[in-house]
């Protein structure tokens, strides 16, 4: 499950969702990257700034999904959702993983927005990546027959360094985080119960 043994043209054709949102992070990281006026301004408009925010810019709530400024961001959150997202575009199909996906991303930013200050700023994927976590707790919980006891057992363990580490590292927004889990794991208990 999170083995990943497909080659390139492989993985494209299987999880073309993943692979967009990958592509998408990269171009993005590397525009932010050109020193040029234009593509800094650009940039600009995707990072979430509280302050900005209030002043009606809501899609500052989006953007910062997809926006990362440092390469360790871009390689962390690249690597997180190469592991972990395939298995859910499977399981859920590609239409409801790309809307838990932006959805748990959305909530963790409004989180941001509501209990940070004005002059907060905020980039990446992290909420979204941590809403597929709360996904994944779910199942745990409630369809561990989708996992099995070896996934499970690993899933755990990342879950527990993820939210460990979120209170470790500096410079985290460890508010997006907890809401991208919460809000992964409650969206779940509506959408994706057993029938």
């Amino acid at each position: 499950m999170f083995v990943r043994t497909e080659n390139f043209r492989e993985f494209i054709k299987l999880y073309p969702v993943v692979f967009l949102l990958i592509l998408i992070h990269i171009v993005v990281w590397l525009l932010a990257k050109i020193p040029l006026e234009s593509t800094q301004s650009l940039i600009y408009y995707f990072v979430g700034i509280n302050g900005n925010i209030s002043q009606g810019e809501w899609w500052r709530l989006i953007t910062p999904i997809i926006t990362h400024i440092s390469f360790s961001h871009l390689l962390f959150n690249t690597f997180s959702l190469l592991i972990f997202a395939p298995a859910l575009e499977r399981i859920l199909g590609k239409g409801k993983f790309i809307l838990m996906y932006f959805t748990t991303g959305i909530i963790a930013n409004v989180a941001t927005y509501l209990l940070e200050n004005i002059y907060y700023t905020h980039v990446g994927a992290s909420g979204s990546i941590f809403g597929l976590f709360g996904i994944y707790l779910f199942f745990l919980l409630y369809r561990k027959d989708i996992l099995g006891r070896d996934n499970a057992q690993v899933l755990m363990t990342m879950v527990i360094i993820a939210l460990v580490m979120t209170f470790v590292n500096s410079n985290i927004n460890v508010i997006a985080h907890l809401a991208g889990i919460i809000s992964g794991f409650v969206l779940s208990l509506f959408t994706l119960q057993r029938k």
